[in-house]
Formats: structure tokens, C-alpha cells, sequence
């Protein structure tokens, strides 16, 4: 989506000023469809911060909600008050963007839709990295048919600090590396298989630095025609795995790391004559011997152009009624429920069914 023209900006307020609410205030302050009234945190060195850099601080939640020019907030506290602060806003009557996890838990998200149906407002969560390069060319390649039946995707987030040592690293406040990257992970995997219906969900959590959240993950969700979907995140690893790997009957596609572009080998023919063995490490293989190369194409998919800005676009064309709104209230209970499953499949230690609703 192009820069918007000639439309009337709309007002809004971020609640939460810290590392995702200063992220917020920035593009907000950039954008081309919204401008920024203000914020609220009831820190009040987050306040001072926002004064400093030119920004009004409301001093309370409520006068923020009592501010008629905020059409819209966006809701980037920690996890555990997402919900609460939500249907302060709606009944406010304003439209509502929480930061992710959207909240933490089944019951909590239909009590927050209920309000929003209720007071005839939006509300959606900030998938933002539905804009990441590389899950945009990893879709393009399952779509394009050049993998033939795709029964596998991997997709990986490795790194080496642990969890942040704020609250992302306490229980109480939702933390853990599931609800903080695993939600993104989800969303985008179920958007590459849209097509497709969850049967199982199995999850093992890490604890190798922090004892109180899982500091890491893998977990895997099973389709119901056996296609797997690999999702791992890792605070712990001196040495990354692909971003994205994708397998398929008839070739595969690979993403090193979140800058390249898409590497994408077909099969043009399963036949290749007599295989000849080659020797590896004591031994001779046949079966892991290297394909002929005149039975394989090699092509790339570059990197497009992504504008995350249009997230803002989007949701202010939905607060007009011209868009429907981009991160939908069915796709955010079905990421929750697959985060409620893996937790699951971590305590019970074994798969779990799931049942599509």
C-alpha cells in the first residue's frame, strides 16, 4: 500500500511508554493516516522521557480516555493488563490496537470481543511482523506450486541473551519467550497454511536460563493432512539455524537469516539414472549421495517492498468503514488457542488434540 493522500488524520494515544510504546509513538509520529494526542504510563520516569521529547503526558488513564480527539489507542503495557485497559478504552468509546500477546488467555479475549461488539468499536492486536520480509517470501514460495505438496515448514528465531530481564521474564506478567515471539511465529505459520485445519499441537518449553518462564521453544503444529509446521525460538544459541525451511514433494526453499533473499531448488525429474555412491566419513551412501544436477533448478525470490505503516493505514480505513480490519477477531483466538495447546502440550508432556472452531 502507497502513502495515503488527502486524508484527515486521525487521533490517537499510546498507553505505555516503554521499548514497544516508544516504537509506537515513533511511527505514529511518522504517519501519513494518524497523528499522536498523547501518552499514559504510570511510570513516572517514562513520563518525564515523554515530556523531554516533546510528547503530553496525560496524568491519569482516565483523562486519556476522556480526551474526545483520541478516536483510537494502542495498548503496550505488559501482557497481564491488556485485557483490562481494553474495555476501559471501548467503553470509553474508543477503538483499541493491543500490543501482542493480544491477551492471555481464551476466556479474557471473548470477554474483550463481547465489549467491542457491544460498544461498536474495533479492536485488533499488532501483528506487525505480518510485514517481515522474509514470511512474505516464504508464503510467496509455498503459493507458487514450484515445492509441489509442501509437508513441512521450519521457521526459527535464535539468539544468545536469555529472556529480557524486565517483566518478560516473570510468570505474573505474561512472559516467556511463547507469548513474545512465539505469537508471532504462530500468526505467521497459520497464514502460510491458511488453507489448512489444525489437528494436533505438540510443544516442548526450555528453562535454560530462567526457571519461571520457558526462555526458548519448539513446538510443532500438526495439520490435518499430516503437514507440519515447525516453530522454534531459542535465547540461547551461539550459532543460528535457518530463519525459514521449507520442504515440499517436488523441492524446497530456504531463508538463512532475515536478510537474504529466498533460495528455491525444484525437482524437474525424479528419475536420474544409476545414483553413484559416494564415501562419507567410514562408510559409502547411496541414499544421502547428491542429486545429478541436470535433475534440479535453482531460482531466488528477491525481496519485495514492505511498508509496516500499513498497519496504521489499515486499521484507520476500518475506523472509517472503507478496509475491514487486517488482524481479525477469528485469527486472533485461533493463535491464542494454539498458544493455549502448546502450554498444554509442555505440562502434559505428549501431543495434544485440537479442535477447530
Amino acid at each position: 500500500m502507497s502513502e495515503v493522500k488527502n486524508v484527515q488524520k486521525t487521533g490517537c494515544a499510546v498507553i505505555g511508554y516503554g521499548g514497544m510504546g516508544g516504537w509506537h509513538t515513533r511511527y505514529i509520529l511518522e504517519s501519513d493516516v494518524a497523528y499522536l494526542c498523547g501518552i499514559y504510563d504510570i511510570n513516572p520516569v517514562k513520563v518525564e522521557l515523554a515530556k523531554t521529547n516533546g510528547i503530553r503526558a496525560y496524568a491519569t488513564l482516565e483523562e486519556l480516555l476522556a480526551d474526545d480527539e483520541i478516536k483510537f489507542v494502542t495498548i503496550a503495557t505488559p501482557n497481564e493488563v491488556h485485557a483490562e485497559i481494553a474495555i476501559k478504552a471501548l467503553r470509553a468509546g474508543k477503538h483499541v490496537i493491543t500490543e501482542k500477546p493480544v491477551v492471555l488467555n481464551s476466556k479474557e479475549l471473548e470477554e474483550v470481543i463481547a465489549v467491542a461488539n457491544e460498544c461498536g468499536r474495533l479492536f485488533t492486536v499488532h501483528q506487525n511482523r505480518r510485514w517481515d520480509i522474509d514470511f512474505r517470501m516464504m508464503r510467496e514460495a509455498y503459493l507458487s506450486g514450484k515445492l509441489g505438496k509442501v509437508f513441512s515448514c521450519e521457521s526459527r528465531i535464535h539468539g544468545s541473551r536469555g529472556v529480557p530481564g524486565d517483566w518478560r521474564g516473570k510468570p505474573e506478567h505474561g512472559g516467556g519467550m511463547i507469548y513474545d515471539w512465539g505469537v508471532h511465529l504462530i500468526d505467521q505459520m497459520l497464514l502460510i497454511f491458511e488453507d489448512k485445519k489444525i489437528k494436533q499441537v505438540r510443544c516442548l518449553c526450555e528453562h535454560i536460563t530462567n526457571k519461571e518462564v520457558d526462555d526458548g521453544f519448539k513446538l510443532d503444529i500438526i495439520f490435518e493432512d499430516d503437514t507440519v509446521g515447525h516453530i522454534e525460538v531459542g535465547t540461547h544459541h551461539f550459532i543460528s539455524l535457518p530463519r525459514f525451511y521449507m520442504t515440499g514433494t517436488a523441492g524446497a526453499a530456504i531463508i538463512n537469516d532475515w536478510r537474504d533473499r529466498t533460495r528455491v531448488i525444484s525437482c524437474k525429474t525424479v528419475e536420474e539414472g544409476e545414483v553413484k555412491p559416494v564415501v562419507t566419513a567410514a562408510g559409502m551412501t547411496k541414499t544421502m549421495a547428491p542429486r545429478a544436477e541436470d535433475t534440479l533448478e535453482e531460482s531466488y525470490i528477491e525481496r519485495m517492498d514492505s511498508d509496516v505503516h500499513d498497519y496504521y493505514r489499515n486499521f484507520t480505513a476500518a475506523i472509517r468503514g472503507e478496509a475491514e480490519q487486517i488482524v481479525k477477531h477469528n485469527q486472533m483466538r485461533r493463535v491464542l488457542r494454539v498458544i493455549e495447546a502448546a502450554f498444554e502440550s509442555d505440562k502434559l508432556g505428549k501431543t495434544v488434540d485440537f479442535e477447530e472452531v
